[in-house]
């Protein structure tokens, strides 16, 4: 086809200079994000737009939303009143904060010609449109510095009683929550409908573990025979879901290293990845539980895109983080050299635990007893008495460039960077910010 030479030249004149130029060959940057985020779609306490605007306004580069068992999509109004009754708690400022109202502020921000309102079914009352993502999409997406993603929480239970919860990032279409007899059945049966899914809609999907440790729900075990499973949650920003663990309990830093050493020498199956996230649903000042700005990852990509960013995520070009900002996550695999660069802060200190387990370690756990001698339906306890011991620290360093050089008996290796200063939000959970690398050095044997 043969287009008219003024044609030709108007194109010309038009395509440079109009609005943000494209790359054609961008470098690698690093890209931040949240993907475990709430509104009043489901128990969030905020309006997706006022939370999408906060996210951007914060410095973030993506931001998916992933309200329970369902995606923003159709119509929904909602009682203004309700709407109010979601953000009530208790003041936790001070006896001077002024709880905020979460439909004025989201009129005040959009204005009257983008918030819908109508009489409600209730005589006397209104009602305001909750707008689905395709719409506030539209409004706050901006290429090459803002991106919102759909998202789902597949939140379940099993029949034995033990809550699972999935996020499925990158979703067209709600998955429905699938019953089965265990967790292990219910992350199977998840796996599989959203792998359907992807293949059926043409999109990359992510999906990922959420908060193992709430309500002691899933243990290194079941990450560990779940081999279709790469990612979880290291670190989630909802205070009261046990990521610490307790005397009973092993933490998720724990469970991450029990699961990697049962998949790497047990299942000879790759191992997990991590995420850190907020599982944001507090947006108004007067609850602290689930604040946003608590936790997010840094992925290493060239756009800014869903397709891009999960690629990364898959090949573990990302860090989880709570705060510490990594300039450089280098692998030098012919050297077998895990090193980092950390982006300096005041007066910080910054201290790098090399983390892993060696071959040879003893895959032996023992049920984890209280105080009282009873068993506790939890993550096994793999500690010996001699020998490799799983989730060893190899070296601490300290300072802004820690390395580490692998011996050759390690079955992986990863950082955890801890500063001298809190987070920015604060947390009962987390007093020093932190940041997590992915597990390096790690290999699987082929398959016959």
């Amino acid at each position: 086809m043969r287009f008219p030479a003024p044609l030709l030249a108007a194109l010309a004149l038009a395509a440079p200079g109009t609005g943000a130029e494209i790359p054609s060959n961008p470098e690698p940057r690093w890209w931040r994000g949240n993907l475990h985020t709430h509104t009043l779609w489901s128990d969030g306490d905020g309006f997706p737009e006022m939370i999408a605007q906060w996210y951007r306004d914060a410095g973030y580069h993506f931001l998916a939303f992933s309200d329970h068992n369902l995606l923003s999509q159709g119509q929904r109004w909602m009682a203004i009143e309700a709407v109010r009754a979601k953000t009530k708690g208790e003041p936790w400022r001070g006896a001077a904060y002024v709880p905020r109202d979460a439909y004025a502020d989201y009129v005040k921000r959009f204005g009257p010609h983008w918030v819908e309102t109508r009489p409600g079914r209730v005589a006397g009352t209104t009602e305001v449109r909750l707008k689905p993502f395709d719409e506030y999409r539209a409004l706050l997406d901006e290429a090459g510095r803002f991106l919102l993603i759909s998202s789902e929480e597949i939140t379940h239970r099993a029949a034995d009683k033990k809550d699972i919860h999935m996020n499925a990032t990158n979703l067209v279409e709600i998955i429905k929550p699938i019953d089965g007899p265990t967790v292990r059945d219910v992350m199977n049966a998840h796996l599989t409908a959203v792998a359907e899914s992807a293949v059926r809609t043409g999109r990359e999907i992510l999906v990922h573990v959420n908060h193992p440790n709430y309500k002691w729900g899933v243990t290194a075990e079941d990450l560990a025979a779940v081999v279709r499973e790469n990612f979880f949650e290291v670190w989630n920003g909802v205070e009261g879901d046990n990521d610490p663990g307790d005397v009973d309990h092993p933490s998720t830093d724990e469970i991450w290293d029990i699961a990697n050493t049962l998949r790497l020498a047990g299942a000879k199956a790759a191992p997990l990845f991590a995420v850190a996230t907020d599982d944001s649903h507090d947006y108004q000042g007067n609850k602290r539980r689930a604040l946003p700005g608590r936790a997010w990852i840094m992925v290493r990509a060239r756009h800014l895109s869903p397709e891009t960013l999960i690629r990364a995520m898959r090949a573990g070009d990302f860090y989880a983080s709570t705060g510490v900002t990594l300039d450089e996550v280098t692998y030098d695999a012919a050297a077998r050299r895990l090193s980092l660069a950390i982006q300096a802060h005041g007066t910080e200190t910054f201290v790098t635990r090399f983390v892993g387990t060696r071959r040879g370690v003893s895959l032996a756990g023992k049920p984890r007893r209280d105080q009282q001698g009873r068993i506790v339906e939890t993550t096994l306890d793999y500690r010996s008495g001699s020998g490799p011991q799983i989730g060893e620290v190899f070296a601490e360093v300290p300072g802004l460039a820690p390395s580490y050089t692998l011996k050759g008996d390690e079955l992986y290796v990863r950082a955890i960077v801890t500063s001298s200063g809190a987070p920015a939000i604060e947390s009962v959970e987390a007093p020093h910010k932190r940041a997590w690398t992915q597990p390096v050095g790690w290999s699987v044997p082929a398959q016959p």
